[in-house]
């Protein structure tokens, strides 16, 4: 007898719960702009708009109709092209702190029903059933606007929320200048105060920076104390190296006695102010084998096997004058809140920016709690990254909350390498989270350009930090040329100021102070040039001159820099003119020039000039 098998019997009443979303029939897919999916925020600053794009579409041939929701406000979303399934809308932003949108799809039966309406209308088919059908289904071909507020979404399909960090304007655009004001003193032997940097103050508003950046203010360590040119043994009257945080007078929160007290600080940042800039502190977490908390607090450091804190090195360098901090130590969680007490505490002296030293060597979890805590309670505060290290580390801080970053480019000297980074920066999802600051120069990286170009290399490289970065940055010392190195093929400084005090003639022979101011000035009044978002590259057929543009409804802004400072350039570069022939003037020296679209020559001479900031209004419609 032959064997069968049965199969078991389905109960079909026991139906499986089917989930209500599969129901809906409009897709929405590829929500941008956003960063990795939603984990992190895109940024933008107050009065910036969002362009939301999106791919919705659905089964069938019936009308779709979307909407980008942001807080109140409903905003239509259209194709981008006729056809396409690629749907757009832009809003404007208008506070600080966090924001958000999402979109909203349905099918349209309204509007379906008027497109087939009419189709059928000019094909000349009776058209009876559809008025009927219109009537019966309350769509009145006349009251488009009625018909938009009350179509039926009970069906629609939503997207997850994308949020957004909102910054204040000094977020996106400024123009930092960084000094020691230990140098600002009378006498070279000792550190200069508070009060006698204050009198620093005008000439660098003069030179129209907004932002005045200040390496640490705290006590130094005596301890392993570095001596000139970072020598390992120190003159009496070396000062040491400001990143060196920490002595019995005290540390993170405490002033170094030969600058002031905290009260002078305050008086320096409110003189600042007086004169339209904003005072930037260094936020370095790490100790002199002097602080405080290395008697207080010895577990929050790492320790070697014989019980000795370890000291910082990067091979084969050796730091023994700083402690690094251990950001994952047992009792991690009360350092990280002392971090931000003393971060709180220099906010509290009316500090609302902070340039952050090496963050990429503190745990990335730290930074997006720490800003975020910071931000709940002050949302003006700007956190710059000094992170000079690989791509993937530098976007990932960006990404955790810091608010501007440092970037490549004093390391991006050629056309190609110029052209190339600065559309990653400008033109990529980077644009989205990364605001790059344009420093010429730092303490740190005084660039073989730099030390063998002479004064038109800062030239050159002024012009191309102030216009191609809404923020940009120079170092002290950048507007006299400074350009010794401590060694061939080093990029620190002969007598670094990090080590010693250092006295300046601000009015020596040479210096392009007055190019500075005018760069400044252009900067403040042409909108195009507060913002990254429309650069663009053009063709040269010199590959050592480099073209590009910034605009904005009202202006064009076309700048052209040689980028050899050493011979005359000359060439042809595309000029993307409104007319076969326009007038334009330069704003370093207000002279016209008539240009026609196409081809134009220019040429430099290095002792002449190095660059054109050329502006041409657009006329309103």
């Amino acid at each position: 007898m032959a064997v069968t098998s049965r199969q078991p019997r389905v109960d079909r009443r026991q139906r499986a719960e089917i989930p209500e979303a599969l129901s809906r029939r409009v897709i929405i897919e590829n929500v941008r702009p956003s960063v990795d999916s939603g984990r992190f925020p895109i940024k933008r600053t107050v009065g910036e708009s969002v362009r939301v794009t999106a791919d919705i579409f659905a089964d069938g041939h019936d009308v779709i109709a979307a909407v980008v929701h942001h807080g109140d406000d409903e905003i239509a979303m259209t194709p981008v092209a006729p056809g396409t399934d690629e749907w757009t809308a832009t809003f404007t932003v208008h506070a600080m702190g966090w924001d958000e949108f999402h979109v909203e799809a349905w099918v349209d039966r309204s509007l379906t029903w008027r497109r087939d309406l009419r189709l059928k209308e000019a094909a000349g088919q009776d058209v009876s059933v559809e008025l009927l059908e219109g009537s019966l289904g309350g769509f009145d071909d006349d009251a488009p606007h009625s018909m938009a507020r009350e179509r039926d979404r009970s069906r629609s399909t939503v997207s997850e929320p994308r949020r957004i960090w909102v910054d204040r304007e000094r977020a996106r655009y400024g123009a930092w200048y960084e000094m020691f004001p230990r140098s600002a003193g009378a006498d070279p032997h000792r550190s200069g105060t508070f009060r006698e940097a204050s009198a620093e103050l005008a000439r660098i508003a003069d030179l129209g920076f907004d932002v005045v950046y200040l390496p640490p203010i705290h006590p130094i360590g005596v301890s392993f104390r570095k001596g000139r040119n970072n020598s390992l043994t120190p003159a009496p009257d070396d000062p040491g190296s400001p990143w060196a945080i920490g002595s019995p007078a005290g540390g993170h929160t405490a002033v170094e006695p030969g600058l002031g007290t905290i009260d002078d600080f305050v008086a320096f940042r409110q003189e600042s102010e007086r004169l339209g800039m904003e005072v930037a502190l260094d936020l370095a977490w790490q100790c002199s084998p002097d602080h405080p908390w290395v008697k207080e607090h010895p577990e929050w450091f790492r320790h070697r096997p014989d019980g000795t804190i370890k000291y910082a090195e990067n091979p084969p360098k050796k730091y023994q004058d700083i402690y690094p901090l251990d950001f994952e130590n047992e009792d991690w969680p009360s350092l990280w809140h002392a971090l931000l007490d003393v971060t709180l505490f220099w906010i509290d002296h009316g500090v609302k920016i902070f340039r952050v030293d090496n963050p990429h060597t503190k745990t990335f979890g730290f930074w997006e709690w720490m800003i975020d805590q910071a931000h709940a309670q002050h949302p003006d505060v700007v956190f710059l990254s000094e992170a000079f290290t690989r791509p993937a580390l530098m976007r990932y801080l960006a990404k955790a909350g810091f608010s501007q970053s440092y970037t490549y480019f004093t390391w991006r000297n050629t056309k190609q390498e110029l052209t190339e980074y600065l559309t990653e920066l400008t033109q990529s999802e980077l644009r989205e989270f990364l605001r790059p600051n344009l420093f010429a120069n730092t303490p740190d990286i005084l660039h073989a350009y730099l030390q063998h170009g002479g004064r038109p290399a800062f030239e050159a490289r002024l012009i191309l930090a102030a216009t191609l970065g809404a923020s940009y940055g120079i170092y002290s010392g950048f507007e006299l040329c400074e350009s010794r190195a401590v060694a061939p093929g080093s990029e620190e400084y002969f007598d670094s100021e990090k080590y010693q005090f250092k006295k300046r003639d601000w009015a020596q022979p040479g210096n392009i102070s007055e190019l500075v101011c005018r760069v400044n000035r252009i900067r403040r009044e042409h909108a195009a040039l507060q913002s990254n978002e429309s650069l663009r590259f053009h063709a040269t057929d010199n590959d050592r001159i480099i073209a590009y543009s910034k605009e904005t409804p009202d202006e064009f802004i076309f700048v052209v820099v040689n980028l050899d400072p050493h011979h005359m350039q000359h060439g042809f570069v595309d000029f993307p003119a409104p007319h076969d022939a326009v007038t334009i003037q330069d704003l370093v020296d207000e002279v016209h020039y008539t240009w026609h679209r196409g081809r134009n020559y220019v040429r430099f001479d290095p002792d002449i000039r190095q660059g054109h900031i050329l502006w041409l209004p657009k006329p309103r419609t």
